[in-house]
């Protein structure tokens, strides 16, 4: 049985409070759902990872995952690169929220069966800003996506990103806009330790990913 989609408005009075109260609202008037809203209520963590990333990164952000279900703390990203598809794995056999934001509409949209019993539950949400004609993914899109995932997040979490790549460059916007960034302690991510990422640490996250970002330097 599919499932239905809510259609909510800027003036929507369950539309997403980030977004209501933040210039993004011009940039994404409309937001299309399934499941929970009351998720976008909670304080969210962006989680993003690059789709290529050294191997002792990839598992710091396997435990990482882990850790962030173990502590419960609710996740919001696109789960669209492997890294992120991978964590995503781990985060629903959690009990945490969660929330995914497809780079497209989710008109007719198949739902996967591992997400149907954590909507039927009540801890997932699948949130789109796009229109029913956007089907497919595109780069432009995920683009966009990314930059709608950043907005709704509290602190924004990325695993590794390239020197002077289109990551980087992303990464750099979001501390120029004064969102906290966080990053793995680790040398590979020196880049982005020096930009203004805050380290982070398998011990105690639920306290660490709540602490505020050093300033930038972009």
């Amino acid at each position: 049985m599919p499932f239905a989609v809510a259609v909510l408005e800027s003036t929507a009075p369950n539309f997403p409070p980030a977004l209501r109260v933040s210039d993004k609202a011009a940039l994404f008037p409309r937001v299309w759902a399934i499941g929970n809203m009351a998720i976008l209520e909670k304080q969210l963590l962006g989680f993003f990872c690059s789709i290529k990333c050294p191997g002792e990164i990839i598992l710091q952000t396997y435990d990482l995952a882990r850790a962030l279900r173990d502590a419960n703390v609710s996740i919001i990203s696109g789960f669209h690169s492997p890294m992120e598809k991978e964590c995503l794995t781990f985060l629903l056999r959690g009990s945490q929220p969660i929330v995914v934001c497809p780079a497209r509409s989710l008109e007719r949209m198949r739902v996967p069966s591992e997400w149907r019993a954590p909507l039927a539950e009540g801890r997932l949400l699948i949130l789109s800003p796009f229109t029913e004609k956007t089907r497919r993914a595109t780069t432009g899109l995920a683009q966009k996506r990314n930059e709608f995932v950043a907005a709704l997040a509290e602190k924004v979490f990325v695993a590794h990103a390239a020197p002077e790549s289109k990551t980087e460059q992303f990464c750099c916007e979001l501390l120029r806009q004064g969102k906290p960034l966080l990053t793995l302690e680790n040398d590979q991510n020196a880049n982005l330790l020096t930009l203004g990422a805050r380290p982070v640490r398998l011990e105690n996250v639920s306290e660490q990913w709540a602490v505020n970002s050093s300033a930038s330097i972009c």
